[in-house]
């Protein structure tokens, strides 16, 4: 990619395609499937592929080499990703580490935090769960009670309260949340970021079995849990900035490339044009749908692109990334409810339906990464200029 508004690859970036797409069709587990990542098993199955990508420089290729990446750019990155769906590869076990939480210690952690949790979060060593909602605080961040108090000794933090819909919480090493070290500060202020390891005493991890009985999500509850001071993200009392680099990473480029949705959309296409072939007239309705869902998702692909590129050139996401969060939520759900409507209702009883599967996550897409509502609300205010409400 040459300029703001040339979305045309270098020949240097089809010779990284290239390369990609050889290693994914030599590497990729057969049927790109692994057991669910929600389970135990299928959770260190999931981690024994981030190894592999990661013996290889394939897990973060644009990360510096020094870290485990290849020191590639971000339209890399976005192209590895469009290979990677190609070829149908698993989900990645590691992303709230490596989508969410490592951009935000390259911008605010310190050397010696870069040395000491990188190199393993790149090589699924250690794996990432997100602590930040809470019984009474979900889509209000700012709303979060979990206190932190200087531990006896100024050497580090005393936590307590509860976490709650810790992704990838029942089976991970390590968590990032925010916890309030200045009860007195405004609701925005004295909150700060912290790095918990899942171990440590004082911590008890409660698993929360989702609708088909797995384990996807995790309670925490801290007990006066000790963390040193090394394992605080950014200043003390400023970690409201630090999560919303975070979030702005959640909701932005990071956590769901558009590759997710162009290759789902193709899957859609494809749907539709072999129940038009055997029924045509209960494919036909749906044509208009299918059309809509395919152009929403290319619209997505296309605007990453350019955003990619506006960043490229010095520019940034800002509140733009939550007019992103709901496109993408919103073109999953609608991929997936028309390949439903399309497989009809008999496919709601298929227990190996991929597309049955993938409807439920979609379901939540509107929710986790902060809610479409909340959303709409931001982008209403930031920008449009509207008044609040």
């Amino acid at each position: 990619m040459r300029g703001a508004m040339d979305l045309r690859f270098s020949d240097a970036e089809e010779e990284f395609r290239s390369e990609a797409r050889q290693w994914l069709a030599a590497n990729v587990p057969r049927g790109g499937t692994l057991p669910s990542l929600d389970t135990a098993a299928g959770f260190e199955a999931h981690r024994a592929w981030e190894q592999t990508l990661s013996a290889d420089r394939w897990s973060v290729v644009s990360w510096p080499e020094r870290y485990g990446g290849r020191g590639v750019g971000i339209v890399e990155w976005l192209v590895f990703e469009e290979e990677y769906w190609r070829a149908r590869a698993p989900l990645r076990v590691g992303q709230n580490g490596i989508f969410l939480l490592a951009p935000t210690l390259f911008e605010f952690g310190t050397e010696e935090q870069k040395e000491r949790f990188l190199p393993p979060m790149a090589s699924g060593e250690e794996i990432w769960c997100q602590g930040w909602s809470e019984p009474d605080a979900g889509s209000d961040l700012a709303g979060i009670r979990s206190r932190a108090v200087r531990a006896p000794g100024d050497d580090g933090w005393l936590l307590s309260g509860q976490k709650t819909w810790a992704s990838r919480g029942a089976f991970a090493d390590w968590c990032f949340g925010l916890f309030r070290t200045d009860p007195e500060a405004e609701r925005h202020r004295g909150l700060t970021y912290f790095l918990i390891e899942l171990r440590s005493p004082g911590l008890t991890v409660r698993p929360i079995p989702q609708i088909d009985g797995e384990t996807g999500f995790a309670e925490l509850f801290f007990d006066d849990v000790f963390v040193p001071d090394g394992q605080v993200l950014g200043d003390v009392g400023r970690g409201w900035a630090v999560a919303m680099a975070t979030a702005g990473s959640e909701r932005g480029l990071n956590l769901r490339s558009p590759a997710r949705y162009t290759e789902a959309a193709d899957r859609l296409v494809a749907l539709y044009r072999s129940v038009l072939a055997e029924r045509p007239d209960h494919a036909l309705p749906h044509a208009e749908a299918v059309a809509q869902a395919w152009i929403d998702a290319e619209t997505y692909r296309l605007n990453t692109y350019w955003t990619a590129s506006r960043v490229l050139a010095g520019g940034s996401v800002g509140a733009e990334a939550s007019a992103n969060k709901i496109h993408w939520s919103e073109t999953d759900l609608a991929i997936h409810r028309t390949a439903m409507d399309l497989l009809g209702p008999e496919s709601e009883l298929q227990h190996d339906n991929p597309w049955l599967d993938g409807y439920l996550f979609a379901l939540a897409g509107p929710i986790y990464a902060g809610t479409n509502e909340i959303q709409r609300n931001v982008v209403a205010e930031r920008l449009l200029g509207l008044p609040r409400g």
